[in-house]
């Protein structure tokens, strides 16, 4: 079949209350692990020793989503950016990138645990033909960085493509905070290759998640943080809704092409996955994470998350 496209602008305020038929409430998690992290956070507000992060969005960008239909990776992101306007758009001649991808298990690409490698290097070809001056690629894998690389074909498919793979060696983190935060207060985040670059763009599989109800675009940022971070795990909602601070993305790309529909985030058999044929591509992560939490059968009353985030967003 042909893939389908739709592009629309949209208000994220009103498209989460269109999606949340009445939800009024957030439940809070418990506390855990408070001996290791700093509470307070550094002095003052500040962020780090390097300052704080860039904001890598355009402003003139905000708002977009498109939705492609179809089984090709590669032609659905071509047409679902190139109804953005396409990357020559977000990307300029001359700058430097950074795919976050989803590297997180050492896992073949077909279990659909980890950002597809078709993907990875077409996204990493679109920015050269946009005149990127290079285009870095990176995770802090839950396994061994290097294996997962190579495993899930990320590596491989970057490297044909003319990308360069960072890995997440010790002296690449930062102690970092984000004002208002609670949990994400001098802990340590990968922050010295969005250091080194001028536009940020997110790819991550659509997954479902046994503690968040999903792991999608936003949930993918929680691989910049490095330390103990399994001391977030009965605070999931907030951490995630924390790191939709973290990172504001020039563009975020989430592939439902096969969706981990049970067993997220390893999954590990090809029952859990289903054809949702649907690649979203968008600059509002939360919007794109609502109308992917879709096909996996859940609305933003199952993931609290989007919720959060989108309001921490709008203050």
């Amino acid at each position: 079949m042909p893939n389908e496209l739709q592009s629309q602008p949209f208000d994220r305020r009103a498209f989460l209350r269109r999606m949340t038929r009445g939800l009024f409430g957030v439940i809070g998690a418990g506390a855990i692990g408070f001996s290791f992290w700093d509470r307070k956070g550094p002095e003052g507000e500040s962020q780090s020793s390097a300052g704080v992060l860039p904001d890598f969005s355009i402003p003139s960008l905000a708002g977009r989503m498109s939705v492609a239909h179809g089984d090709h990776r590669g032609r659905m992101v071509r047409e679902a950016v190139g109804a953005l306007g396409g990357m020559a758009a977000f990307i300029r001649p001359g700058d430097r990138v950074l795919l976050k991808v989803n590297a997180a298990f050492a896992a073949p690409p077909a279990i659909g645990a980890t950002s597809h490698p078709e993907l990875v290097a077409q996204v990493v070809r679109m920015c050269r033909e946009a005149g990127a001056a290079k285009v870095l690629v990176t995770d802090n894998p839950i396994n061994d960085p290097g294996s997962c690389f190579t495993l899930s074909g990320i590596s491989a498919a970057a490297h044909a493509e003319g990308a360069e793979i960072v890995l997440p060696d010790q002296d690449l983190f930062e102690p970092y905070s984000i004002p208002g935060a609670t949990l994400i207060r001098h802990w340590p985040v990968l922050t010295a290759p969005l250091r080194r670059v001028d536009k940020v763009i997110g790819l991550a599989p659509v997954k479902d998640h046994h503690r968040s109800g999903a792991s999608m675009t936003i949930k993918n940022w929680y691989g910049l943080l490095g330390g103990r971070r399994n001391i977030f795990h009965q605070q999931i909602h907030t951490i995630i809704s924390e790191l939709a601070l973290l990172i504001k993305p020039t563009l975020v790309i989430l592939d439902g092409t096969l969706s981990m529909m049970h067993n997220g985030p390893t999954g590990g058999s090809f029952d859990d996955l289903k054809a949702t044929r649907t690649l979203i591509a968008g600059t509002d992560p939360v919007a794109v994470d609502t109308r992917g939490a879709e096909l996996l059968g859940k609305t933003i009353e199952d993931l609290p998350h989007l919720r959060m985030a989108g309001d921490l967003l709008s203050r």
